[in-house]
């Protein structure tokens, strides 16, 4: 007897997904035994990319989730609603759910999984993260018996490029975004990318996998890459860094809390993520005792999406024809309780900060004093040279807390000389 599925949305995953699940030559052995029994659409005048029988197809997405028949819902439509709601009627309904919804899971997994623990379902979302990138179970599964210190991760392919192109052509932000918008690299409304919205679902989303505990979005630090200049760019090249938008989750000793941020950070060439660039993604997961682990490929796509919402739904095809009467510990969601974050201003970093300043005598030195008398300490300070009739200073700091930095930046603006901070970077 198959397995069938309902799946709500036929847009550029759901159309991957009925594409590959019926084409199953040479493919997974349980391909066959899955039915596409019901696929929900919001208007039937779209031209459809894939072949369906008759009445396959629907406008009534509640009742997919309300069949009986349904054993699996399959979430590919995006979106925060009408995709919780239907999510949790399917959870209700005892009905297993797949979804590569990040925004819902980021925002909702509080009752989401709350839902699916007491139905005693399971909710799958390797889609969700780094596209066609297998890094969601490797998480819970093969790196389950590991102490996770940090998760760092290149999560959005779309400000990926753009710093990419940046790097490789000295561009201006607004000229590459306006270009990557036209090559289809980037939305009409690029906010969520550009902001570092969407790597900040993405971060919570790992972090709570990492470190078995729940992430209140609102606690993530989030700050995109509309500051960064094809001027910080350059300087971070001569300096032997490359710019890239990171999102990382790390725990921070002796506390045990966490820290979890998305922010533009100048990372050192020979680092494993300062090779990773255009659309691509990469997670790199450190704990012990496996050390370094990264997972590199395609964040976004048809096919790569498609490849991991598929991956899950075979999950859970193994887990039906050889069920239990006792839930699966390694699909099912383990952790009930928020992770504790800790304050931005007690996090230890490096930064990377440039001065617009008059041709003053001494204002290196009076910024080196501001920074002494907050015990940030400098690991270089230079005047590298004009902007029109402004000094130009780039500073590079030893690892400081935040707190301290800020306060030091702030005794810095009272200084006569400074005219502006047009730039101010976080460094791996």
């Amino acid at each position: 007897m198959g397995v069938k599925l309902g799946i709500l949305g036929l847009g550029t995953v759901g159309t991957g997904t009925v594409q590959l699940l019926q084409d199953a030559v040479g493919r997974h052995p349980l391909l066959p035994e899955i039915e596409i029994y019901r696929v929900g659409v919001r208007s039937h005048n779209k031209p459809r990319a894939v072949e369906l029988p008759e009445g396959t197809i629907t406008t009534d997405l509640e009742a997919i989730v309300n069949d009986p028949l349904v054993d699996i819902v399959v979430e590919v439509m995006g979106g925060l609603e009408p995709a919780r709601s239907l999510i949790l009627q399917a959870l209700r309904n005892g009905k297993h759910v797949v979804t590569a919804n990040k925004a819902a899971i980021a925002r909702f997994g509080d009752e989401i999984f709350t839902t699916a623990n007491a139905s005693g379902v399971y909710v799958l979302l390797e889609a969700a993260v780094g596209g066609g990138i297998p890094v969601i179970q490797p998480l819970k599964q093969s790196l389950s018996v590991n102490r996770i210190h940090t998760v760092t991760g290149i999560v959005n392919g779309t400000t990926n490029y753009i710093l990419t192109r940046m790097q490789n052509e000295g561009g201006n932000f607004d000229d590459v975004l306006a270009d990557a918008q036209r090559l289809g690299y980037a939305e009409a409304d690029p906010t969520a990318d550009v902001d570092g919205l969407d790597a900040a679902d993405k971060i919570a989303i790992l972090a709570s996998l990492a470190f078995n505990g729940r992430i209140d979005l609102q606690d993530v630090y989030c700050e995109g890459i509309r500051q960064v200049s094809k001027t910080d760019i350059a300087y971070a090249e001569k300096l032997g860094f490359v710019i890239k938008l990171l999102a990382i989750a790390k725990k921070i000793t002796p506390s045990s809390s966490l820290s979890v941020r998305v922010h533009p950070t100048l990372v050192p060439k020979v680092h494993p993520l300062a090779s990773i660039n255009g659309v691509y993604n990469a997670i790199l997961v450190e704990g012990e005792p496996i050390g370094q682990v990264m997972f590199f490929g395609p964040g976004a796509g048809a096919g790569a999406t498609a490849s991991a919402v598929s991956s899950d739904i075979l999950n859970l095809v193994a887990t039906l024809k050889t069920s239990t009467t006792s839930p699966n510990p390694l699909l099912s969601c383990g952790h009930q309780d928020y992770c504790q974050i800790a304050p931005t201003a007690e996090l230890v970093t490096r930064f990377y900060t440039r001065f617009l300043t008059g041709d003053h005598p001494g204002v290196i030195g009076k910024i080196g004093t501001c920074f002494g008398n907050h015990g940030v300490s400098l690991e270089s300070i230079v005047q590298t040279g004009f902007q029109g009739e402004l000094a130009e200073i780039v500073v590079v700091t030893h690892d400081v807390t935040e707190g301290d930095f800020h306060q030091a930046l702030a005794e810095i603006r009272t200084l006569e000389a400074i005219v502006s901070i047009p730039s101010l970077l976080r460094v791996l």
